[in-house]
Formats: C-alpha cells, sequence, structure tokens
C-alpha cells in the first residue's frame, strides 16, 4: 500500500480493480462456479465509477456477487447484520434457486430440509466432511456471532477475520453460498484491518490455489476439539502468501505507471493510448497493423500511420521478421541505473 500511495490515483484504481475481479472469480471457482472474468471487471468498474472503456454487460449472477464483495470491502466499517447478510444472500441467488434446486434464499435455512452436511463421493458412498448444527439453532448462534463480530475490539484484527470465517462457515447458516459469504466476510475484516476500502491482494485467489489442503483444513478442524490454532497457523500462511504474490500484480501496474511517467510529453491520440495500454496490459500474440485496425476499430490505412506515428517517435519498435507479417513491440526503455 506504500509503494502504491506514490502512484497517480487511476493506477492505485487499476490495482485494485485486478485484485477485485480475481478476488470475485476466485471464490465462485472454489465452489465449482466458473464467472466470466471480462464481466466481472465490467460491472466492478461501472460500479465504482471507473472510466476503463470497452465495458461489457453482466449476467445476473455476476452483479450478484460483484454486489456483495463491493458491499463487503467498500462498506467495511458498517455493522455486519443480519438484514445485511440476507441481502448478500439474495443477490447470490437472483433466481431463488442453486442450479435445478428451489432453496430459502435471504433467510435462514428452515427446519425440515434435514441435516446440512458437506459430503463428497458417489451416491451410496457418500463422505460426510461435515454437519452444521441444527437449523432451529442458527438465529441464536448467528445473533452470537454477530454480536461478537460487530463489538469485539481485544484481538489482532487479521486473527479475528480467521476466526469469523471458521465461525461462520461451521455455523453454515444457509442453504448455499456460505463459502463465499464466508470470504467476503474474511475481506471485509481484512479491510477493516487495513483500514482502506483499496484491495491489492486477494484472499480467495490464494484458498483457490490451495483448495484441496482449505477443506481439509476446514474438516479436521470443525471434527475437533475446540482447539483451532492449526487452522489460524494455516490462514495466517495463506495470507503471507496472498501478499507476497500480489507483487505480481503491483509490478505490472508500476511498470505501466513509470512507462508513461516516461513518455508524458509524448502526443498519442486516444486509439494509440488504448493499444499502449492493451500491449502493458500483456497482448495475446503479435500485433500487426491488421489486428490493431480490428482492436482500435479503424481501418487499415488509420492502423498503420498510427503504427508509424509511434515507429517515429519511439514508442514501438518492429520486432525481427519478414516484411509481409511486421509485427510491432512496445520499446520498453532500461531502466537507469
Amino acid at each position: 500500500m506504500g509503494r502504491m500511495d506514490g502512484l497517480e490515483p487511476r493506477f492505485r484504481e487499476e490495482a485494485t480493480l485486478k485484485t477485485l475481479t480475481e478476488e470475485v472469480v476466485t471464490s465462485s471457482e472454489i465452489e465449482g462456479e466458473y464467472l466470466s472474468e471480462e464481466q466481472v471487471r465490467s460491472s466492478i468498474a461501472r460500479r465504482l465509477g471507473m472510466d476503463i472503456g470497452g465495458l461489457i454487460p453482466a449476467d445476473r449472477d455476476v452483479e450478484g456477487v460483484v454486489e456483495m464483495m463491493l458491499d463487503a470491502t467498500q462498506r467495511y466499517h458498517e455493522p455486519l447484520t443480519e438484514d445485511r447478510l440476507f441481502g448478500w444472500h439474495a443477490a447470490l441467488f437472483p433466481s431463488g434457486r442453486s442450479g435445478m434446486h428451489k432453496i430459502t434464499t435471504g433467510a435462514w435455512r428452515q427446519p425440515g430440509a434435514g441435516p446440512m452436511q458437506v459430503v463428497s463421493g458417489p451416491m451410496g458412498r457418500e463422505r460426510v466432511h461435515f454437519q452444521a448444527p441444527e437449523a432451529e439453532a442458527v438465529p441464536h448462534e448467528m445473533a452470537l456471532f454477530l454480536d461478537w463480530f460487530n463489538t469485539e475490539e481485544r484481538l489482532d484484527p487479521v486473527l479475528k477475520a480467521a476466526i469469523a470465517h471458521l465461525w461462520f462457515v461451521t455455523i453454515h447458516p444457509f442453504d448455499d453460498g456460505n463459502g463465499r459469504i464466508a470470504r467476503a466476510i474474511t475481506d471485509m475484516q481484512l479491510a477493516r484491518s487495513d483500514g482502506s476500502t483499496q484491495r491489492f491482494y486477494s484472499m480467495s485467489g490464494q484458498i483457490r490455489k490451495e483448495r484441496n489442503r482449505y477443506y481439509d483444513i476446514l474438516e479436521s478442524t470443525q471434527k475437533g476439539s475446540l482447539d483451532i490454532s492449526e487452522w489460524l497457523l494455516w490462514f495466517l500462511e495463506c495470507l503471507n502468501t496472498a501478499l507476497q504474490n500480489t507483487n505480481e500484480t503491483l509490478q505490472t501496474v508500476l511498470a505501466k505507471a513509470r512507462f508513461w511517467e516516461r513518455r508524458a510529453a509524448t502526443a498519442m491520440n486516444e486509439r494509440q493510448k488504448r493499444m499502449v495500454n492493451k500491449l502493458l496490459d500483456g497482448f495475446d500474440g503479435k500485433l500487426t497493423s491488421t489486428k490493431w485496425g480490428k482492436i482500435a476499430k479503424c481501418s487499415h490505412d488509420t492502423a498503420l500511420r498510427d503504427i508509424k506515428d509511434l515507429l517515429d517517435k519511439g514508442v514501438l519498435v518492429k520486432e525481427p521478421g519478414g516484411s509481409k507479417n511486421t509485427s510491432y513491440a512496445l520499446n520498453l526503455e532500461p531502466k537507469k541505473a
């Protein structure tokens, strides 16, 4: 966060957008749901008022999970209430169904549906990983949890995030979506710990990489005693790795910022700026004049003029190869000693 403070707001926004997009996409992937990254990115940017261009419409399920994540991280200082959790749950399941199954939305799970179990394996040989408290106990258990979450101030805030995650997912208060909501609560508490709405690391992204271990440590902790030390250690190690991995995101944004600082006096039209940013973000394949025209939505002659202008200004260089399919790359100047 200290490294980002010296950057222009647009670059800080870009880092936050990258991180929040990863957080939303990977939190759903942990549960086996795969969201369109472009839809998630567009939904977040639109809701945060970011001018990134190329926004696309998002499906209702994408809008719902984005709404929950932004409410958790951008309004982290507000109390977590029963009504707020019900709103998150309703946003996750706008159709009132989880897949083909109708579920209770915007309310705690109801008695009569049988025990809430986390199971795996083929039918008839299922393995029960965890059985949640009976539905009748949920209102009382959640009242205790919410009171603790909103009033406990003695704990280190990062340890509190770890305990909140475990506690909520152990109560398992909803018919579905408990894992995603638990991770949103974790992000909310980590934002409280950071004292910032800006997110530069993704806890869910790291949990996704360690998904098997995540489920194993949850199961062993929930079936064990009240000693949760092993869970806390795993959570802290996971968070530490997430913080180390965020360097990749920050390096990309910092490199972009440095490039534009060096090119502050170079005149470029909007098409050229947009294409240069695409190259800085990591262009897939070789950039040719034909691709330039298609992406920038301009004629081939206009694309050639844009490219020649940037070649003359030293922004682009020709890549080695034949003249028939000439490709171009950014002239990334070496750092000065």
